[in-house]
């Protein structure tokens, strides 16, 4: 980020009081709403006022009555958009882990706890695009507001602005927030990756257990991201623990995605895709496989779970856990 997005960044925080991060439920106050005309606002005040002064010049009584007619519209119009979004409650929802260069997406909850509707509510993140909605009595809407994702590790939602102009457009309300919500950018696959690396039969004479075809093998203890086609449903109605088949394939021993093994590629980031990539291609093909980092490492495993904690060491390699 450079100087002048810090510093702007700094400044705004100051002003809309959203230095920390609100884990929410967030309640809307009185004085976290903000009033302002429109620009259709500025030009019916600046219309209001031309009527003011000809009635003024002409004398004319009709002139007066119908300027201040309008004007007590806009006044009404100012407290309709202020109790639009009062005792609002926002609460963060989630963000589903995105690869680097994709829209990360952020679900915000807005709840009404009041018996009348809400009526042409605006959300928008950073400079994304805003998301439209209504709320009825008592209702609950998920929002879900876009952020582009630039590099990977943790990416905080940030400021969001709920706004309204209902009814008229005459007069813009609006709440800063900062919702405590994150997500986790991963690195982008490489988009042509080599084959997987030959696997090592290790102390396991060549034969790779796993969740498959050929031979049964035995019992193990069952994980939860085990199929369950696989569990062993006869023991388990006799009473004993959940435990899952395990089958001897023949397509060798475990595969290791070693850090060390790319020495050729001096880029960590690319090294990284490349990682990602083959932890992909495994998966694919139900291998199972192993992880080494530079100081951290993880054993051979399958699964969804499995590969979900293979990604997020590699986004958060090297530093890319700081929020």
């Amino acid at each position: 980020m450079s100087t002048g997005a810090t510093l702007r960044q700094r400044l705004g925080d100051r002003l809309w009081r959203t230095a920390q991060a609100e884990a929410g439920p967030i309640r809307l106050g009185q004085r976290r709403i903000y009033v302002l005309p429109s620009a259709a606002g500025w030009a019916y005040g600046g219309a209001l006022l031309v009527m003011l002064v000809a009635s003024i010049n002409y004398g004319l009584s009709l002139g007066y009555a119908l300027t201040f007619l309008l004007g007590s519209v806009a006044l009404v119009s100012l407290i309709h958009a202020f109790r639009n979004l009062l005792h609002l409650e926002i609460r963060p929802g989630h963000a589903e882990a995105v690869f680097r260069g994709d829209s990360a997406q952020f679900a915000i909850h807005v709840h009404n706890p009041r018996p009348t509707p809400r009526w042409a509510l605006s959300m928008k993140a950073g400079g994304g695009q805003p998301s439209v909605f209504d709320l009825a009595a008592g209702e609950t809407a998920t929002v879900l507001l876009d952020r582009p994702t630039t590099r990977r590790g943790w990416l905080a939602l940030g400021r969001i602005t709920l706004e309204t102009r209902y009814p008229l457009g005459l007069v813009r309300a609006w709440t800063v927030l900062r919702p405590q919500l994150d997500c986790l950018v991963l690195p982008r696959p490489e988009a042509s990756p080599p084959p997987l690396p030959p696997a090592s039969a290790g102390d396991r004479g060549g034969m790779l257990r796993r969740s498959g075809d050929d031979d049964f093998a035995g019992l193990r203890e069952h994980h939860y991201a085990d199929s369950p086609r696989h569990v062993a449903w006869k023991v388990a109605a006799r009473g004993g623990p959940l435990l899952t088949k395990q089958f001897a394939g023949i397509q060798g021993g475990e595969l290791c995605l070693d850090w060390s093994g790319l020495g050729a590629m001096a880029d960590d980031e690319a090294r990284l895709a490349r990682l990602a990539a083959w932890a992909l291609a495994a998966h694919g093909e139900g291998r199972s496989y192993a992880l080494q980092l530079p100081g951290s490492h993880i054993a051979c495993g399958t699964g969804s779970a499995h590969l979900h904690a293979v990604l997020r060491a590699l986004a958060l390699h090297g530093g890319g856990d700081a929020r």
